[in-house]
Formats: structure tokens, C-alpha cells, sequence
């Protein structure tokens, strides 16, 4: 069966990486492994904005999902921009197979505030739940509550919930059922 990859770039707290593949497993109810730990993404680094572009990475881990894997998400400690946005929680190919998040801006010490672990830990869960639905084909929801709901800023983070609206389920449950259904055909599976 095809497997969701996790895969720290860097030291990232076994707790973080646990609880984010057991909300990944619960949410999108594909089985979910860890891969070993590589090194933290210097080749995506910017001297000028002294933050790493997320899209370089997305390309580098793309080529690390293994045969059997159906996407791969990224942790990683560093701060993740893009050209035209002067950060980002996270990043993600629609429809791809990669996505990768930054606890940076996750975490409470970087707006001068003691430090949380519960809080971190379901910001991060919330971010890695919404950049795969990205890869699964969801665009961002209107729905405040909502997974998949833009958020510009951490509060808004803290404010949407854990899982996907029904209309965003549904949608993904619709490309989850394709996707089965392509592999099946491909591999020969499910006959």
C-alpha cells in the first residue's frame, strides 16, 4: 500500500515528528513512516534574506520518496520564504508528491514569548495536515475553521481546526479514491 513519508531536515524533536505522523495517519487514513533524518537544507539558504526558499526544497526532498511512497512532507528548523512572500509556515506542490514545513515561526519563542510545547505541537500538525492537502489538489477554504484555510499569520493558525471542512473532505476523499484507483490500474493492485 502506498505510504506519507516524514522526513526531518535537521534535528527535529521525536515528539513533533511522532505527533504529526499520527495526525497525518488519522486525518488522511494512509499509513505513515519516518524516514532517517538528513541534514539541514544549507543548498536552499538566501545571504540577502537570511532564510531558506521552501520551493528549492520541496525540489531536493522530491527525489528523496521512496517507490512506494505517495507523498513526502518535510519538517525542517529553518525560516521558509518564497520570492514574493516574505514567509511562508510552509510549502507545497498542488497536486505533487512533496510538501515541507518550518516550526520557526511555529514556535512562541520567535514573537519573544515563553515557550509552548502543546501549542507548538498542534500548530505544526495543523501546518503539515494542510500543506499535504495541497498536494492532494485542495486550495485554500473560505471556511475559517477549516484545515485548508489560508492563514497569514500564527493566530490564524491557532484559530482554524485540525481537520478539513465536509466539502474539503469530501474533495478529498474524491482524490484519494483516484488515486487508488490509478495505482490499482498500474501496479496491478486491488484486481
Amino acid at each position: 500500500m502506498k505510504t506519507i513519508y516524514i522526513l526531518a531536515l535537521g534535528e527535529i524533536d521525536p515528539t513533533i515528528v511522532n505527533a504529526i505522523k499520527t495526525e497525518v495517519t488519522i486525518i488522511f487514513q494512509v499509513p505513515t513512516k519516518v524516514l532517517a533524518t538528513v541534514s539541514n537544507p544549507a543548498y536552499a539558504f538566501d545571504q540577502k534574506r537570511c532564510q531558506y526558499y521552501s520551493t528549492k526544497i520541496l525540489k531536493e526532498i522530491t527525489a528523496q520518496l521512496p517507490d512506494d511512497g505517495l507523498r513526502i512532507l518535510g519538517i525542517t528548523e529553518v525560516d521558509l520564504c518564497t520570492p514574493v512572500l516574505t514567509f511562508v509556515f510552509g510549502e507545497a506542490h498542488l497536486k505533487g508528491i512533496s510538501a515541507v514545513i518550518s516550526l520557526t515561526r511555529l514556535r512562541q519563542e520567535f514573537y519573544q514569548l515563553p515557550a509552548n510545547k502543546t501549542l507548538l505541537l498542534h500548530r505544526a500538525m495543523k501546518e503539515a495536515v494542510h500543506e499535504l492537502g495541497h498536494t492532494f489538489g485542495l486550495v485554500h477554504c473560505n471556511d475559517k475553521q477549516c484545515v485548508i484555510c489560508f492563514s497569514p499569520n500564527v493566530l490564524s493558525v491557532d484559530h482554524k481546526g485540525h481537520g478539513f471542512c465536509p466539502m474539503c473532505q469530501q474533495a478529498l476523499a474524491n482524490r484519494l479514491v483516484e488515486i487508488i484507483e490509478i495505482n490499482g490500474k498500474t501496479t496491478g493492485e486491488g484486481r
